[in-house]
C-alpha cells in the first residue's frame, strides 16, 4: 500500500488525533493509505510568521527521513516550508491551503475562509495573491482563537457564527476551514450551513491520491 504521510507541524498531539479522525473514513483510490504524525520540534500552535519560519527546516528533515512514504501533506493552513520541501524531495508534497483553495475553485462560485485570527488573514492573503485567486475570495473572517482552542468541541458555536457571516454577509458559496485543527467540525458545520465545507487536510490527501505519482512534486 502506498502511504501518504500527513505531518502536523505543531506539537499538539490533540490536533494530530483530530486530523487522523477526519481522514479515517476516506476510501482513497490507487491503493493509498495515510499516516498522521506530529512534528515534535514545532510550536504548540503555528500561529505567527515566526512559528511558520521555525518549522521549515524540521519539516524538510522529517520528509527526507521518511523514504518509506510515497507522498506528503503539510497539515498547516499557512503551507509552511512547502516550496523548500518540494525542492528537497523527489516525491509529491501538498500544502493544505493550496489544496483547499483549488478544491473551492473547482466547486464554482466564491469561497470564504474561517481563520484563527487577524494575523492569519494577512498571511493567507499574501499567499492567495501569489496564487492569483483573490477574485474568487468572498471573504475571510477570524475566530480570534488559538489552534488549541479552535480544535475543541466548544469552539463549534463560534465557528458556526463566523461561517454564517461568510455565507450570509460575504455571500460565500463554499467555506474553507482555515486551520487543520478545525477538521473535526466539518461534517456538523456542513449540515448547519447547507453549503460545502472544505477540510483542507482531506482536500490535500484526496488530491495526492488522485494525482499521477509526480504531479505535485515540483509545482512551484
Amino acid at each position: 500500500m502506498s502511504r501518504i504521510l500527513v505531518i502536523n507541524p505543531n506539537s499538539n498531539d490533540e490536533v494530530t488525533r483530530g486530523i487522523a479522525l477526519s481522514l479515517a473514513g476516506l476510501d482513497l483510490p490507487n491503493g493509498f493509505g495515510t499516516e498522521c504524525v506530529t512534528l515534535a520540534e514545532g510550536p504548540f500552535g503555528v500561529e505567527t510568521q515566526e512559528d511558520v519560519d521555525a518549522v521549515v527546516d524540521p519539516l524538510r528533515r522529517m520528509i527526507l527521513k521518511r523514504s518509506d512514504c510515497s507522498a506528503f501533506v503539510i497539515a498547516c493552513y499557512s503551507d509552511p516550508g512547502l516550496s523548500e520541501c518540494r525542492a528537497a524531495c523527489p516525491d509529491p508534497v501538498a500544502g493544505i491551503q493550496e489544496s483547499a483553495v483549488t478544491e473551492a475553485i473547482s466547486l464554482g462560485g466564491r469561497f470564504g475562509v474561517i481563520a484563527l485570527g487577524p494575523q492569519s488573514i494577512e498571511r493567507h492573503a499574501r499567499y492567495m495573491t501569489a496564487m492569483g485567486v483573490m477574485d474568487r475570495l468572498a471573504g475571510e473572517r477570524p475566530l480570534r482563537m488559538t489552534v488549541a482552542e479552535g480544535e475543541q468541541p466548544e469552539a463549534f458555536g463560534r465557528i458556526c457564527d463566523v461561517a454564517r457571516e461568510l455565507r450570509d454577509i460575504d455571500k460565500a458559496d463554499s467555506i474553507i476551514l482555515g486551520c487543520a485543527g478545525m477538521a473535526r467540525h466539518r461534517e456538523r458545520l456542513e449540515a448547519v450551513l447547507e453549503r460545502p465545507v472544505i477540510d483542507p487536510t482531506r482536500a490535500a490527501v484526496i488530491r495526492l491520491a488522485r494525482a499521477p505519482s509526480t504531479a505535485l512534486a515540483h509545482e512551484d
